[in-house]
């Protein structure tokens, strides 16, 4: 399916670049889509809402929209793809892009406090199961002291990690440290030995440890597919990291943005992740929410 996108693609660098030279014209992007919006402007919805995502599932769902259902809501979309956690909120506080879908509630939260940034949650869409893996052990049982055990260094997957590893009993964290929790927090290693990572590159780290928490998205890029390799999996039953589609705040109203929640809500959307990602990926809205 990539190889056939029409997907703008930017790596980090790249996207410095436009950010510096087309500021916050960047792609014909208005740089206050919300203003157009609240002066009841019907220009704005002939421009084309453009959003930063990861490759996937996020871009592979945006596309899915962009292909069969944007035209027929009178929706011009165009995705550019990040392969950091950064950039997209960055890109979309500054107006380089109208809107970006990628991360989870806690995740935006600790963004938002550390780089005073104002972006919010626009509709909750799909949750990606973190997951243990490992190309050494074949259950949890193997995984012995000494060991390594890779895991994100931002704040809240780390946190996530560090829980999804004390649940399955692989090590004790502090009462009550939730999903702030850090490696300072652990009370009880078992032994076993921790190596923070950037979430993007854990994958490519599986070689290097003996087992890795490893983000959804990234685990279907790395040709993983969670609901059969992971070790153990989050349990998505009043799992708060849903990922959504965000903007800077003040632009929810924008109706190219209203329209494209809409559409990442619609029962097409669910039918695709379902038959896409077999359980990888789970729809977090109507009938299908978990």
């Amino acid at each position: 399916m990539r190889n056939h996108r029409k997907t703008i693609k930017l790596t980090a660098a790249a996207a410095v670049t436009a950010a510096l030279t087309l500021g916050l014209t960047a792609c014909g992007t208005a740089s206050d889509p919300g203003a157009k919006a609240d002066s009841g402007d019907k220009a704005a919805d002939s421009t084309p809402l453009v959003v930063a995502a990861s490759p996937t599932p996020h871009a592979d769902i945006l596309e899915f929209v962009k292909k069969n259902l944007a035209d027929k809501a009178g929706l011009k979309l165009e995705v550019k793809e990040f392969t950091d956690y950064v950039l997209p909120n960055t890109a979309t506080q500054q107006g380089q892009v109208d809107a970006n879908f990628f991360q989870h509630k806690p995740y935006l939260d600790d963004f938002n406090k550390k780089n005073k940034t104002t972006i919010v949650p626009v509709v909750n869409v799909h949750l990606e199961p973190l997951g243990l893996y490992s190309d050494k052990v074949k259950t949890l049982k193997d995984i012995k002291p000494g060991q390594t055990i890779a895991v994100p260094n931002d704040t809240t997957n780390e946190g996530r990690s560090l829980q999804l590893l004390a649940e399955n009993g692989l090590i004790a964290l502090k009462p009550g440290v939730g999903t702030n929790a850090k490696l300072s927090d652990i009370t009880d290693k078992k032994g076993l030995e921790f190596k923070e990572l950037e979430a993007a590159t854990v994958p490519r780290a599986l070689n290097d440890v003996d087992a890795a928490v490893i983000n959804g998205n990234y685990a279907i890029e790395a040709d993983l597919k969670p609901a059969e390799d992971a070790l153990v999996l989050e349990k998505a039953e009043g799992n708060p990291y849903a990922n959504f589609l965000a903007v800077k705040a003040g632009n929810e109203k924008d109706p190219r943005v209203e329209k494209l929640a809409k559409l990442l809500n619609s029962p097409e959307v669910k039918k695709y992740i379902e038959d896409t990602y077999d359980g990888s990926v789970i729809p977090s809205f109507g009938a299908a929410a978990k």
